[in-house]
């Protein structure tokens, strides 16, 4: 719970009334690596803060998994549509290292914001951040050939190419294994 509040106090200091109030709704949780966080088919109940840890989100295209992304330590995780609608969820978000988590669920989250406005500020900014990221995904993956998306990735997320299986950064880049395999040899 502590990491959760100094990263929320990077991004503006957080007022003592709101510390507390946190302390009471946020929950603390352990997932074990290959455990789901979210299953397709589900409703995405909460916005997580991972203290430890690393998770995937996929999407199942013709029973092949294709990871959409990957998220560590000092991250949010959340499948946003399914959040923010409250509607089920087209992806899945899993475990690939144990993690612990920090969580708000959705009605807690909508009522905090309604009783500190301040927290506005902070969601804010984390979508303005989440955002960017996205829009970069999406321009690397329409204009970018596969060596251009690899650099791009060991340039901006080395951690990605140490801690994920080979078989996930290729999905993530939209590529074979094998072409995987190539542009590193080459690299």
């Amino acid at each position: 719970m502590n990491k959760l509040i100094q990263y929320l106090d990077t991004i503006r200091p957080l007022s003592g009334p709101l510390r507390e109030h946190l302390s009471a709704i946020v929950n603390t949780k352990a997932l074990q690596r290959k455990e789901y966080l979210l299953k397709k088919g589900r409703i995405c109940s909460e916005v997580c803060f991972i203290e430890k840890g690393l998770l995937r989100c996929f999407y199942l295209k013709e029973d092949k998994e294709v990871c959409s992304w990957f998220m560590m330590e000092g991250d949010v995780i959340v499948s946003v549509e399914s959040f923010f609608k409250q509607q089920v969820s087209h992806e899945t978000i899993q475990a690939l290292e144990d993690c612990i988590l920090h969580s708000f669920n959705y009605d807690d989250l909508q009522k905090t914001y309604d009783i500190f406005p301040e927290l506005n500020y902070h969601a804010r900014l984390l979508t303005e951040k989440y955002y960017t990221l996205s829009e970069q995904r999406l321009y690397s993956l329409r204009m970018q050939r596969a060596q251009e998306r690899y650099e791009y990735l060991i340039n901006n997320f080395p951690h990605i190419i140490q801690r994920v299986p080979s078989k996930y950064i290729a999905s993530y880049l939209s590529i074979t294994e094998e072409t995987l395999s190539r542009i590193r040899s080459r690299h």
